[in-house]
């Protein structure tokens, strides 16, 4: 009986850190498109020097 509330518990275990790891890849898949979209709209900005930077800081 052991055994098996143990392949149970190990089971939804898994199942959960799946879920949880396929939650990750897509906020970070967002996170990158939003990062792009900032990297492109910020090609146009010049700072005093006349060069443009890709970076904010």
């Amino acid at each position: 009986m052991a055994v098996i509330l143990l392949v149970l518990l190990l089971a939804f275990l898994f199942v959960g850190l799946g879920f949880a790891v396929h939650l990750l890849w897509i906020v970070a898949a967002i996170v990158f498109v939003a990062w792009l979209v900032g990297f492109g709209l910020a090609r146009g900005e010049r700072t005093g020097g006349g060069r443009s930077r890709w970076y904010r800081w």
